[in-house]
């Protein structure tokens, strides 16, 4: 395909906005900061130029020298052009320094002065390019920037490529973009050779969907709806410049396509992939276009569409590249997406109704057949639209609600104004698919044009659920939804069922209230009973089950029982909102993880099959924590960004999975991105104003922030973590499990006192609640105390005992901390105990790190294997002091800090004493200001006098 010149990208473009070529861009400037040079390669519109101007731009400071050239096609038979384009600017400079036979060769081909030709000049022509070259790069760095090297005219690549064979060893790099076509061209191969050795070869391919879809944000064409988005990408292949083109054309059209039709093509790419039409003889031309209307082509149903030369017309249109030939499978496939849909939209109406009319009766699958019949039929018609309904009724049963919604949408289009069901029952129905389907835009735009037509108050408060139910962890936005939706329910139990189901969500949600929310679900529950709605009923026992398992309340077992009575409604046992996930919940927080692994994966399985992506996410996210409990850190990381993945691209769930996937990378993968998904997700709650998932995202960032080495960091999110919790009525700690992690972190910063409080309290729920895992992990935190406080015999007992029990729960990850712990005591022997975490110690405890490195990976505990590392790395200590005096003289301080003062004694730094006791640097410093504050001094060298003084009373 030939890109035109007014389809190329802007002229500028900061590294930080080259979407979607984060890691190959971070490629290419690692061997351009090494030296070496860059061929950037891929096919027509997919990006290279933007790249290349980028990572220009970035480097362009660093050489005293760049040249550059930038070819055309229509420019491609001028000789030496490009070697003008690069040299012309810089040949007063360099003549003098060449050889007189290389200068007058040089001079007369850029000019035009003179006859030089390659056949005449040969050798002083390339002896010259070479020696320019080398004769600029005497004086500094030369970067040499050529985009579109498939126009370079043939004398000038033939120049470039003579020299940058025989340029190694000075500082002259290439930064090149060539178009190719295959994954492997040999059209690569070609130029890379003509570039210097070791250039790095990097292939631009199709951008995702989300990168689509920030691109399309990015160049000002925000708001599409997700189906939309997905649309452009189809038809784009990925292809920035092509998704481009499609967006623009889109905000132009003041009409956005219908249910059913393809995206409008706009005239600049119809002229990029139609050119070869013209070519085709009218009959193969019509069967391209059946082809282009139906869902999987092949040669059968093109005959059975009445295309009875499909075979030869297909074989034509492959031979000018308009298919793609694949023998190893019958589909007849364009070359590219945008073929299909340019000819479509080239097609007249009346000729795209006759193709549809053809396939409504060659299709063989039903909902093809009804969707054909649709497109081909004008106007309203009763048969047709009962036909899309029952072909809508399939697809959602197949698992297929995206296409049920669009179905839906097809068969409102045929349905009269009296029609039964109304076309307001068959639109909400359509947006009811949608949110299935995660195109949460797409729903919320059908509820709302119902809501300005509808009268029947069962359909506005249908409506109305779906608005807030779109609204997802954002219901504060909706708030003014609630009073209207009310006033439309009158004193219908079924319709006000509904509502205060969503009243109920709305407690738990917006005011991080969960006794008003359990009442609100309670009340919902009667409602629905009394309205015989039982898929409401379940629902709201389902979220009271959910409730009060949170909130430790003592009828949380009665209500799950209550929400598994029969009889069940099929949406609801599979629902991420019904009685199947909170007995999930359930099982997963009283430790019974075999059968809550078993629950959530046969739940996801089940929503898969249904295509139901907010709960495939939720169930995702489940099998994740569920993982992550078990100490199968790596499977668990899989999981939560396979989770993260599909959230970010449904526009769903994106805080839970962010805060999930957080944990997951803190425990098996990366902590850096960890505190970044950390920091997201509480921007993203705070900002919605969801009180429930903010003590969940600061619950992930404090033990994120724990496993990076910043204690301080992890008592700050905490704490906040505590006084939510408290706020909300959540007593259950195994709801987020981060009070041991709090306890520990306040060890660390010298708060023993604080620490103990936390253990207490927490156990008390603990016990009344029967959560033996949270027990054994409060055990060990509470050891941790007591080797703060010099209690080591004792600490070792109960560090023991929490290890063996956690590993029969089968907490691997939480075993595998136990054990690290007790590694970390001081060794237990006759004299006073070293500093805990001093090399001393830890060569007394070399088996018991063994141990803790064994079990970290075999949980794949990557960031804790770290941890073990360091640890076994830490400085020899300098000789002690024998000043016991000098530390009687720090009683009033408390365990942390008398550590601090006594290695300040030692004349120890701060960033030694931070790599003795395992801490970070600022909390030292923290440390030390309390030690001044308590002892009413300035400096660290009044902690030594002061402790010399009271030696010498």
């Amino acid at each position: 395909m030939t890109v035109r010149r007014d389809f190329q990208e802007p002229a500028r473009c900061r590294p930080d906005l080259v979407i979607g070529r984060e890691e190959l861009f971070t490629s290419a400037r690692d061997q351009l900061a090494s030296g070496g040079s860059v061929l950037l390669h891929g096919p027509a519109g997919i990006g290279k130029s933007t790249v290349l101007r980028a990572l220009a731009e970035e480097y362009a400071a660093t050489a005293r020298t760049v040249l550059r050239c930038s070819a055309t096609e229509s420019e491609s038979h001028l000789p030496f052009l490009a070697l003008a384009d690069l040299f012309g600017l810089v040949l007063d400079d360099i003549s003098p320094r060449l050889p007189a036979a290389q200068r007058t060769a040089l001079e007369s081909a850029l000019t035009g002065r003179g006859e030089s030709s390659l056949l005449r000049d040969g050798l002083a022509l390339r002896l010259a390019v070479l020696s320019a070259l080398r004769a600029l790069a005497a004086q500094g760095p030369v970067l040499l920037v050529a985009d579109d090297l498939q126009w370079l005219d043939p004398a000038s690549a033939e120049l470039l490529g003579f020299a940058a064979r025989r340029l190694e060893g000075t500082p002259v790099q290439l930064l090149c973009a060539v178009r190719t076509e295959g994954q492997e061209s040999q059209e690569c191969d070609r130029h890379l050779r003509a570039c210097p050795p070791g250039t790095l070869a990097v292939r631009l391919g199709p951008l995702s969907r989300t990168q689509v879809a920030q691109l399309l944000d990015h160049r000002g064409h925000s708001g599409l709806p997700r189906s939309t988005v997905r649309e452009i990408h189809r038809t784009s292949g990925g292809n920035p410049l092509f998704a481009l083109e499609l967006g623009r054309a889109l905000a132009e059209n003041p009409t956005p396509p219908r249910p059913g039709e393809p995206l409008p093509v706009p005239t600049s790419l119809r002229a990029l992939v139609l050119s070869r039409l013209d070519m085709l003889s009218v009959e193969a031309r019509r069967t391209l276009l059946v082809a282009s209307a139906g869902a999987r082509p092949t040669p059968a149903l093109l005959h059975a569409a009445g295309r009875e030369h499909a075979e030869a017309e297909c074989s034509q249109a492959a031979e000018l590249g308009l298919l793609a030939a694949d023998p190893d499978t019958p589909a007849v496939r364009f070359a590219h997406p945008l073929i299909s849909a340019a000819l479509y939209a080239e097609a007249p109406a009346h000729e795209r109704r006759a193709a549809h009319a053809a396939l409504s009766t060659a299709a063989s699958d039903p909902i093809e057949r009804a969707r054909h019949l649709a497109l081909a039929t004008t106007g309203t018609d009763p048969e047709v639209a009962a036909r899309l309904a029952e072909a809508a009724a399939l697809a959602r049963d197949r698992g297929a609600p995206s296409v049920a919604a669009h179905l839906g949408l097809l068969a409102t289009r045929h349905t009269p104004a009296d029609g039964v069901p109304s076309q307001e029952e068959r639109r909400l129905q359509a947006a009811e698919d949608a949110i299935t389907a995660g195109e949460i835009d797409l729903a919320r735009d059908i509820a709302r044009e119902v809501l300005t037509r509808a009268s029947v108050p069962a359909d506005r408060v249908r409506a109305w659920i779906i608005v807030i139910d779109t609204a997802g962890h954002t219901m504060a936005e909706v708030d003014a939804v609630f009073p209207q939706a009310l006033a439309d329910a009158g004193d219908d139990p079924r319709l006000l069922a509904l509502v205060h189901y969503q009243l109920a969500w709305r407690a738990l949600i917006v005011e991080g209230d969960f006794t008003q929310a359990r009442q609100a679900a309670a009340h919902a529950a009667e409602l629905a009973a009394r309205g015989k709605d039982r898929r409401t009923e379940l629902l709201s026992l389902a979220f009271q089950a959910q409730t009060e398992t949170l909130m430790g309340h003592p009828e949380a077992p009665r209500t799950i029982k209550r929400a598994l009575r029969e009889p069940q409604d099929p949406r609801v046992a599979w629902h991420h909102n019904g009685a199947g996930s909170a007995r999930f919940r359930w099982l997963v927080m009283g430790d019974q993880l075999a059968e809550a692994r078993a629950t959530v994966t046969a739940l996801l399985r089940e929503v898969r099959r249904r295509g139901s992506v907010e709960s495939e996410v939720h169930f995702l996210r489940g099998l994740a924590e569920t993982e992550l409990r078990a100490g199968h850190c790596g499977q668990a990381l899989e999981l939560a960004r396979e989770s993260l993945r599909l959230a970010r691209d449904s526009g769903i769930g994106e805080t839970a999975s962010a805060m999930l996937t957080s944990l997951a990378e803190a425990s098996g993968g990366d902590v850096d991105r960890a505190l970044a998904l950390a920091r997201e997700a509480v921007e993203h709650a705070e900002e919605d104003g969801d009180q429930m998932y903010l003590s969940r995202a600061l619950g992930a960032l404090g033990y994120a922030q724990l496993v990076a080495g910043d204690p301080a960091g992890t008592v700050r999110s905490l704490r906040r973590v505590r006084s939510l919790e408290l706020g909300l009525g959540i007593t259950d700690p195994a709801r987020g499990r981060w009070q041991g992690d709090l306890a520990e972190a306040l060890v660390r910063i010298g708060e023993p006192a604080e620490a103990q409080d936390v253990i207490d309290t927490s156990r008390e729920h603990a016990l009344r609640l029967g959560r033996e895992s949270v027990l054994a992990v409060l055990d060990r935190a509470e050891a941790l105390v007591r080797a703060a406080q010099g209690e080591t015999e004792a600490a070792v007992v109960q560090l023991t005992s929490a290890q063996d029990r956690l590993g029969k729960l089968g907490y691997g990850l939480e075993e595998a901390r136990a054990a690290f712990a007790l590694a970390r005591l001081p060794g237990r022997h006759p004299g006073r105990a070293p500093v805990p975490g001093t090399a001393e110690a830890i060569r007394k405890n070399t088996t018991a790190f063994d141990e803790a490195t064994r079990m970290f990976r075999r949980c794949r505990a990557l960031p804790w294997l770290r941890q073990v590392d360091e640890a076994l790395s830490a400085p020899e200590p300098e000789p002690a002091l024998a000043v016991p005096e000098a530390l009687d003289a720090l009683d009033v301080l408390a365990a942390m800090e008398r550590q601090v003062a006594a290695l300040v004694m030692e004349g120890a730094t701060n960033r030694e004493i931070a790599a003795r006791l395992f801490i970070s640097v600022k909390t030292v410093e923290a440390t030390l200001t309390r030690v001044y504050r308590k002892l009413g001094i300035r400096s660290r060298v009044d902690i030594v006098r002061l402790a010399a003084g009271r030696r010498a009373r």
